[in-house]
């Protein structure tokens, strides 16, 4: 990733900061984005601190314009765009899928869906003007393929998520533009690992894990850095699950 630029979509917690820190030690310049600036400046800080060069640009991923404005000024600050992994969603376990309701589909739709497709739709806009390329990636998840109940209209985000991956790939493939999708397991420091679900509950999903364990930001981050790299030059429209192992059984 050495002199690269990319940009992190919900890159000041979780998955997205341990993504972001791991490209800005690979050389990449990194922007990020998210809802909460105090969050952001420490993200940047932990990145300069890892010896990156970072810039935090606020903003909602469902915002159209708040999408353009991030893309603008990762180009205005770094001077292209040649990577970016599309991270920002939220995610619940809501109940039986009969009970769940039409506010709560609005939102999580609204967050995981539209932002990864305004968040492509920008990001693609900038790399085909550039003319030499790029490497896209989307944060999927195993729900995309295996379900967990309770969770209809997160793991419906994600099928979502998965076709705008495959379609994007297809679509821009002539431009030399490699779109790619991450599938993690659950991830320790994520929504779920990090969440307050009950203990039987973790106990049941870590048994899912062959390896014995959950994943942890940084097991994503190497993936992401992976498909953006020319090392992947040759893979687009694929998913990569990052389970330990879940997807096996």
């Amino acid at each position: 990733m050495e002199g690269k630029v990319a940009l992190v979509t919900g890159g000041s917690l979780g998955i997205g900061r341990a993504t972001a820190i791991r490209l800005a030690q690979s050389g990449a310049k990194v922007a990020i984005t998210g809802r909460n600036q105090p969050e952001g400046d420490a993200a940047v800080a932990m990145i300069e601190e890892a010896g990156g060069e970072a810039l935090f640009v606020r903003g909602d991923v469902s915002n159209e314009a708040d999408i353009e404005q991030a893309v603008a000024e990762t180009v205005g600050r770094f001077g292209r765009l040649d990577a970016a992994f599309n991270n920002a969603g939220i995610g619940e376990i809501a109940g039986p899928l009969a009970d769940l309701d039409a506010s709560t589909f609005d939102n999580m739709f609204t967050v995981n869906v539209r932002g990864v497709w305004l968040s492509m739709k920008h990001e693609i806009r900038q790399m085909v003007k550039q003319g030499d390329g790029g490497a896209i990636v989307n944060c999927s998840s195993i729900q995309a393929h295996v379900a967990i109940g309770g969770s209809g209209h997160y793991t419906a985000t994600k099928h979502a998520i998965e076709g705008y991956t495959k379609v994007g790939a297809l679509d821009y493939a002539a431009d030399g533009i490699r779109i790619n999708a991450v599938a993690p397991g659950v991830i320790e420091d994520g929504r779920l690992g990090a969440g307050e679900a009950p203990q039987e509950f973790k106990d049941f999903l870590l048994a899912k894990h062959p390896l014995g364990r959950f994943g942890q930001g940084k097991d994503v981050a190497g993936a992401v850095e992976f498909l953006m790299s020319d090392a992947a030059d040759f893979i687009t429209g694929t998913v990569l699950f990052v389970d330990g192992g879940y997807m096996v059984e």
